[in-house]
């Protein structure tokens, strides 16, 4: 056996299914033992690094097993990283082989050299460049023991090509199985630390919680319902926290923060005497600036990565602990005590029905409109109508995310909506629905992007064709950087700058591309062209001409006042 047969070996003992990629020179040994050996694994050939990151982002937020991505030595070493970026900040188990100039070559300017080591080091949660063939399974194990227990993460292993091909006995070949899914090997709360948080919510008058994604990883959502009814209290959610229960959910009042967030929804967070943020971070967009809530609400905060506990808000219980564990230990302590709210308590269900009324109301009137170009909300509107209750909706961060995570109502809990929150990079939501169509080939995949998105990630509709891949492509187009243009409108009077471009006919692109396609101008035309994409047995593109953001009413409170 050698290196790169090792390395395959190793993933397929950890249970990978699926490697997203793009070959080179220094990666050839490892395509061989791909191509030669029986692994069960399907490699996914992608035109571009930084797509096969995203891919195995999205694999791996609708599957819970670690995503795998791989790219070679230079460049493509370079353009895999965002994507492991983006995984490691957003707790998503990704790992990024990277091959390299063989270590016999080092310091003597090979072409493609440069220290992988050092940069990926910073950038993920374990990090490694291999030196001999010895450490490769170890170091594999590592990866995935790494990417999986405590907070999840991403990993990055360097294998050189040399390495690749040294010989190695095959007794070392073996894997823990539980590290293949996350979270792994989870971490209880301390018993004291529940009863302080039982008492506490035993003397608010009206507690609210906070859900970001760490709800989704940790598998609690049955226990939140089960604890949020108990205690018939509110509960908001994040972006990333979407699906923490259904929005259908008669206490889920929806997105909070500056983005997606509305007033209706920011009024239920600001009237709580008691915050319990699980699984989020309390960071900028979430809390509005750390606006809401406001300094000197009461806090319990769980999470499995004690250094974001109070790092922005001083906090009264502090459970550094899985959100599932931690929420079972709370409802069973609960239920043991019997004292479930205080007399006079406000009643979480009224209040959560009057913000989604006073949301819908507002909603259901733009949303009709007839002009044009078509408004964001009627597009939302017609996916509300139209898609499955189990459809995956993958978004990118510009122009559809917050229409998306205030509007677009999931119907069950779990991961039904997907966005890159941590970094916010363009040319995310194509390729990472790619990723989670082959994590969930069942489910109906629908990816939105606005069109500067597309133009960073056009090449994969190759791929998608390649693959037949049954996504539908939804491109919001208005021509514009328009979340810049907005903000441009909003905070610099209006001096546009570098923030246009030309019209693209996305619809001839893709049918170029063999992609079956629609072009929507009017209204009333919409819903129709995406019932038909989204019955469509193959990829499928919808370009909708729609109403530049800096005009529209987006649930954005920089632009809102």
């Amino acid at each position: 056996m050698n290196g790169a047969e090792a390395v395959v070996e190793m993933l397929a003992a950890h249970g990978v299914t699926h490697v997203f990629g793009l070959c080179g020179d220094t990666s050839l040994p490892l395509y061989d033992a791909l191509c030669r050996l029986d692994h069960g694994i399907t490699h996914v050939l992608t035109r571009d690094e930084r797509s096969a990151a995203y891919m195995a982002d999205g694999y791996a937020r609708v599957t819970g097993k670690v995503g795998v991505c791989e790219g070679p030595s230079g460049g493509g070493a370079t353009y895999l990283l965002p994507g492991l970026v983006e995984a490691n900040e957003s707790s998503v188990p990704v790992l990024g082989i990277t091959t390299d100039v063989s270590v016999a070559s080092r310091g003597r300017y090979p072409l493609t050299e440069l220290d992988q080591g050092r940069l990926y080091a910073p950038l993920t949660k374990w990090n490694k460049v291999i030196d001999t063939v010895d450490e490769i399974p170890h170091a594999l194990r590592t990866a995935f023991r790494a990417m999986t227990t405590g907070k999840p993460g991403a990993a990055h292993i360097g294998l050189p090509y040399d390495v690749q091909k040294h010989p190695i006995e095959a007794s070392d070949i073996w894997a823990q199985p539980e590290h293949g899914l996350a979270p792994a090997w989870r971490v209880a709360p301390d018993a004291s630390e529940v009863r302080k948080t039982v008492d506490a919510l035993a003397n608010a008058q009206s507690p609210v919680f906070v859900c970001g994604g760490g709800v989704v990883i940790s598998g609690a959502m049955d226990v939140l319902d089960r604890v949020a009814s108990l205690l018939n209290a509110p509960v908001c959610t994040t972006i990333s926290g979407q699906g923490s229960l259904a929005e259908t959910h008669p206490l889920c009042a929806g997105v909070v923060g500056s983005n997606g967030g509305v007033v209706e929804t920011r009024e239920v967070l600001a009237q709580a005497d008691l915050v319990v943020f699980i699984g989020c971070r309390a960071g900028s967009t979430s809390t509005e600036h750390w606006k809401v809530p406001a300094r000197g609400v009461s806090i319990v905060h769980i999470d499995i990565d004690p250094m974001v506990i109070a790092c922005n808000y001083a906090t009264a219980v502090a459970l550094p602990a899985d959100a599932r564990l931690a929420l079972e230990a709370i409802a069973d302590a609960i239920e043991a005590t019997g004292n479930r709210r205080p007399a006079g308590a406000v009643d979480g269900r009224s209040l959560v029905a009057s913000a989604k009324k006073g949301k819908r109301e507002r909603f259901d009137e733009i949303a009709g409109s007839v002009e044009t170009p078509i408004r964001p909300e009627r597009l939302v509107a017609a996916l509300n109508a139209i898609l499955p209750d189990d459809a995956v909706v993958v978004a990118d961060p510009g122009t559809p995310c917050p229409y998306l995570s205030a509007y677009y109502e999931l119907r069950r809990p779990g991961r039904h909506f997907i966005t890159n929150r941590a970094h916010g990079a363009l040319g995310y939501s194509m390729a990472a629905a790619v990723g989670a169509s082959f994590g969930r080939p069942d489910a109906k995949v629908v990816a939105v992007m606005g069109d500067g998105s597309f133009g960073f990630t056009v090449g994969e509709l190759e791929t998608i064709t390649r693959y037949n891949v049954p996504l539908t492509m939804i491109v919001i187009s208005n021509a514009v950087f328009g979340w810049i243009k907005a903000s441009q409108k909003a905070g610099y009077d209006k001096r546009y700058f570098s923030v246009d471009f030309s019209r693209t006919d996305h619809c001839a692109v893709a049918h170029a591309y063999g992609v079956k396609s629609w072009r929507v101008e009017k209204p009333e035309e919409l819903e129709a062209a995406l019932r038909e994409a989204v019955a469509h047995d193959g990829p499928s593109l919808v370009d909708v001409i729609c109403q530049p953001l800096e005009e529209a009413a987006a649930p954005v409170s920089q632009w809102m006042g």
